[in-house]
């Protein structure tokens, strides 16, 4: 009787994972701690974010063992549309600040008198 043998791991590999996300998990929670403000601290939060999403996928969801060819069925969707909404947001921007530099802010607008 033949069986399927999978792919077999060794658990270390995902108790240095673990490890890894406990460090960077604790190191988000650092610029909470030491109260870091602005753009510093939105770096920082979303660098440790995909750090660990990316940790996440490439071994837990064994990404970083499959064919390149699936690899990109998956990945390169999401970053396309990461693109396009940040392609987005700037035609937003552009579009909010011409539409302040022609029409004005609103402030000369007639008020009306009882």
């Amino acid at each position: 009787m033949a069986h399927a043998q999978g792919q077999q791991h060794p658990i270390g590999i995902y108790l240095k994972i673990w490890g890894l996300l406990f460090i960077l998990s604790t190191a988000s929670y650092l610029v909470d701690y030491f109260h870091f403000q602005g753009y510093l601290r939105w770096f920082l939060i979303i660098v440790f974010m995909l750090l660990k999403a990316g940790l996440i996928v490439a071994v837990f969801m064994h990404m970083i063992w499959e064919r390149l060819a699936l690899m990109y069925a998956i990945l390169i969707p999401p970053l396309l549309l990461m693109v396009l909404l940040g392609i987005g947001a700037l035609e937003a921007d552009y579009t909010f600040f011409t539409r302040g530099a022609f029409f004005g802010t609103g402030s000369e607008l007639p008020v009306k008198h009882r």
